[in-house]
């Protein structure tokens, strides 16, 4: 029996090549490649007849009414998703297992049957009786869910074309299978096919498909670069998977913003949002202690405070230890260095721990005017104000430069009560005060010398 042709595929970014290779020369990533047999092509490769021919249209004879936005009847999912669902689509959720897709998807799908939209649920890695006892947890809901367990790839795609829903829920993408492609599911010809598949579906019927797709190690979705780049949407859930609360980000979105985030609370009736962030994230904040500063940076079009801890403590070995939790742990070294070498604070004997409380994961550059308050409010054991909120990027002379919606910012903190803000120079000149002290700074010598 003549042997069947394989070639190796790279699983980060799909590259392909005829013999095994250590790095990958598309992505440069090191031990990537597996070996996948070679798909025949058969009778799905049909030659197009000339009625099935399609033609170009004119750009002014499309027509916007198709891609109306449907509500997912959930605010934070909406916001992030840029407004709502648009029909057609296709979106890929990733995030850690246990972190809470699959609750988050049927939380949706709940709300859209009661509102008389056909949704249709596949699962592949559930049976019909766990996920009719994940939804009675859910609470009480109205209408009727169409729930399907099945992997072949064929018989779904029959279901969706003989019942015609407007939302398709795929989870997870990796226990799909086609058969004819012999490589086992999850596999990179595998996820790569069934993708095609499924975008064939939204694309020509008009229906939104939600795929559910694993992260490995690395916390990115597993399978091939390729998969992010097919799909419309791609979304990642993060948080830590024994913490009370979750964040929805968005990395990729044709239809919207992807600087927009939503913020939910795992509880034991599902998912329940957050549409206070800062609120929820200053709570329990100490009183009085050094060390401990409130920022406000934008994410997207919403300001969100959180707190940032800094722990400055001397060394009991040759080399001092930097740790930090929730921003970039180079930018702390980058600011300590800063804070050297213009400040003149010996901190090479001083090990130093930053945490963002919360939990929260930023990197925005209005941060580091508050990192660097707090390291230098923790060296000199000085509490600064709690009524008192920081934010600004720094530049590695010193200089304190502006940051983008600082208006939404200040507006942010009256809100909750703050007093004072400290803020960039070049922002504090253009804002209206309106009961709030602004106190604007130029750079780290004029900080240090009049607040600490």
């Amino acid at each position: 029996m003549a042997k069947g042709k394989t070639v190796f595929y790279c699983q980060s970014c799909g590259y392909e090549s005829a013999k095994w290779m250590g790095q990958c020369p598309g992505c440069r990533e090191w031990n990537t490649f597996v070996e996948e047999p070679v798909i025949a092509s058969g009778s799905s490769h049909r030659k197009l007849t000339a009625a099935r021919r399609e033609e170009p249209t004119l750009l002014s004879k499309v027509s916007r009414e198709n891609n109306c936005r449907i509500s997912t009847e959930i605010q934070e999912f909406d916001r992030v998703l840029g407004g709502g669902i648009v029909s057609g689509s296709m979106v890929l959720v990733g995030g850690d297992p246990g972190i809470g897709k699959s609750t988050l998807l049927l939380q949706m799908c709940l709300l859209l049957v009661s509102k008389n939209h056909k949704v249709l649920y596949i699962s592949g890695e559930e049976s019909l009786q766990q996920i009719k006892i994940r939804a009675d947890r859910l609470g009480d809901y109205s209408g009727d869910l169409m729930m399907l367990c099945e992997t072949d790839l064929e018989a779904i795609q029959e279901v969706i074309e003989r019942i015609k829903p407007e939302l398709v829920i795929i989870d997870s993408i990796q226990t799909m299978c086609k058969s004819d492609v012999s490589s086992a599911p999850g596999s990179v010809s595998q996820v790569r096919e069934s993708t095609g598949v499924f975008m064939k579906i939204a694309k020509t019927l008009g229906v939104t498909v939600f795929i559910v797709g694993h992260v490995t190690k690395e916390g990115v979705v597993a399978g091939p670069r390729v998969l992010e780049h097919m799909v419309d949407t791609v979304l990642y859930f993060e948080g830590e998977r024994h913490a009370a609360y979750r964040i929805l980000r968005s990395v990729k979105n044709r239809f919207g913003s992807t600087n927009e985030i939503g913020v939910f609370e795992m509880g034991q009736s599902g998912l329940k949002e957050v549409l206070n962030p800062s609120q929820y994230l200053l709570d329990g904040r100490p009183e009085g202690a050094s060390g401990s500063v409130v920022a406000c940076l934008m994410e997207g079009t919403r300001p969100v405070m959180v707190e940032v801890q800094a722990l400055v403590c001397r060394t009991n070995f040759n080399m001092p230890r930097r740790t930090a939790a929730g921003m970039d742990y180079n930018r702390v070294n980058l600011l300590m260095a800063v804070i050297e070498k213009r400040l003149g604070l010996s901190l090479a004997n001083w090990d130093a721990y930053i945490n963002i409380a919360g939990g929260m994961k930023l990197n925005a550059p209005a941060l580091d005017l508050a990192v660097v308050t707090a390291i230098i409010s923790s060296y000199k054991d000085l509490p600064i104000d709690e009524k008192t909120v920081i934010f600004g990027e720094v530049g590695l002379s010193g200089e304190v430069r502006g940051v983008s919606m600082a208006v939404q910012c200040v507006q942010e903190a009256k809100k909750l009560g703050f007093e004072k803000c400290i803020l960039p120079k070049v922002n504090a000149a253009g804002i209206d005060k309106g009961g709030i002290e602004l106190i604007g700074v130029a750079n780290l010598r004029e900080l240090v010398s009049k607040f600490i």
